[in-house]
């Protein structure tokens, strides 16, 4: 299943989350904060939660504006990440899915009210070994 022409959609709680991290980062763009949290949860070698994500908010976007000009870099990334473990989603959509929404927890409950994008920007510089 190619990722191009799908339609990215955001659970409730998914939703609640990134309205939080807008407000705590200045980061107006869902799109944006997405991309960061598929790349935490990427970073993550341990597997997501094996689920169904409710996509049930009224937040979406194109695979295009989701990931930019960098489509074919993340659709890689997944592409390996499906191959190389076995985690056990039926498709790389449902991957994908699966390692946002974690992404998006793992930001929520590590950012602060006081982190600011400056938080972001050094939960990103960290290096775990």
């Amino acid at each position: 299943m190619s990722l191009e022409n799908v339609t990215v959609r955001l659970s409730d709680q998914g939703k609640d989350q990134l309205i939080r991290l807008k407000r705590i980062t200045g980061i107006k763009n869902w799109n944006v904060l997405c991309r960061w949290a598929l790349c935490m949860s990427l970073a993550d070698q341990s597997p997501p939660l094996v689920r169904e994500v409710q996509t049930n908010s009224n937040v979406e976007m194109s695979w295009r504006t989701f990931a930019g000009s960098a489509g074919n870099e993340y659709t890689s990334l997944l592409e390996e990440r499906m191959t190389s473990t076995n985690e056990g989603f039926p498709d790389i959509y449902a991957l994908f899915l699966a390692h946002l929404h974690r992404g998006i927890g793992q930001l929520a409950g590590t950012l602060d009210n006081r982190s600011g994008i400056d938080g972001l920007i050094d939960l990103a510089m960290r290096t775990e070994h």
